[in-house]
């Protein structure tokens, strides 16, 4: 079976906001024995399918997105499933936003978002219906592609910044999840039980969370890209204190320890992070 991804071009004025924007195209379903697991990064999911109908499961709660319908995913920190409806070709367009800019595009509590599958317009009303039509009345890619980012573009420009809220985000990031809530404090004059509602506003987990998110994602990268030099060169120990906490979160991130993870096929879960 062919399997690709491509990623696109990001609009000049969304650079940094939107994290990824890209195109996954495969000559079938995904083989069974592939767990379809996409793991927590700190970004809400815009997904459309333009070729064969999209499947998002989360526990016993799943969302079939169909044929350019636009699904919402909010930011979880637990992993979830994906895959195609039917054992034929498929293409799905995604966009993954920047934690720190969801909440420029979709005006709306973003806890109400977390851990969550939507269809878009019942997040966004009408005008998401408007775009699915624009998108499902042209069969060429690139010509989809354009309407959702011009469409993206304009959400983005209705809002403004939240500077405090951001150079937090940057700071975690820059930081891969080693800071406290005490020095984020500190650095920004704010309180924690401020910070938590800021948080819990705008992308929807706490600070906390997102730190141990962005720990994670720095291990996974590496996992994904060089097994061997994090597992026997024990370069976790760059963001986490020992083995045990390292192999905890890997496990409340995947749901499995990461010598399990190993051992399963994870190729959609892994392909966004091949470099």
């Amino acid at each position: 079976m062919e399997i690709s991804l491509k990623n696109i071009p990001i609009h000049p004025a969304l650079k940094g906001h939107i994290g990824k924007l890209w195109v996954f195209e495969s000559s079938g379903r995904i083989p069974d024995m592939d767990m379809k697991l996409v793991v927590p990064n700190g970004m809400v999911k815009l997904v459309i399918p333009f070729r064969n109908d999209f499947i998002a499961r989360r526990g016993n709660y799943s969302r079939l997105s169909s044929i350019n319908q636009m699904t919402l995913v909010g930011v979880n920190d637990t992993p979830f499933i994906v895959d195609n409806n039917q054992d034929i070709a498929s293409g799905t367009i995604g966009v993954e936003f920047s934690p720190h800019a969801a909440y420029r595009f979709f005006r709306i509590r973003q806890s109400e978002l977390r851990n969550r599958i939507y269809y878009t317009p019942e997040v966004i009303g009408n005008a998401g219906k408007e775009i699915e039509e624009r998108i499902a009345d042209t069969d060429i890619l690139e010509e989809k592609i354009n309407i959702l980012q011009e469409y993206l573009l304009a959400l983005f420009m209705k809002t403004e910044t939240d500077g405090i809220f951001e150079y937090c985000i940057h700071t975690i990031k820059n930081t891969f999840g080693r800071i406290t809530i005490k020095e984020l404090e500190r650095k920004t004059g704010y309180s924690a039980r401020w910070l938590n509602r800021k948080f819990d506003e705008k992308i929807g987990i706490s600070p906390k969370n997102l730190c141990a998110i962005s720990r994670f994602q720095f291990v996974f990268q590496t996992l994904v890209n060089n097994p061997d030099q994090l597992l026997l060169d024990k370069s976790y120990y760059n963001v986490y204190y020992d083995q045990s906490h390292f192999i905890k979160e890997f496990k409340r991130f995947t749901g499995m320890p990461p010598s399990k993870f190993e051992n399963h096929d994870n190729y959609f879960g892994k392909i966004s992070y091949l470099q």
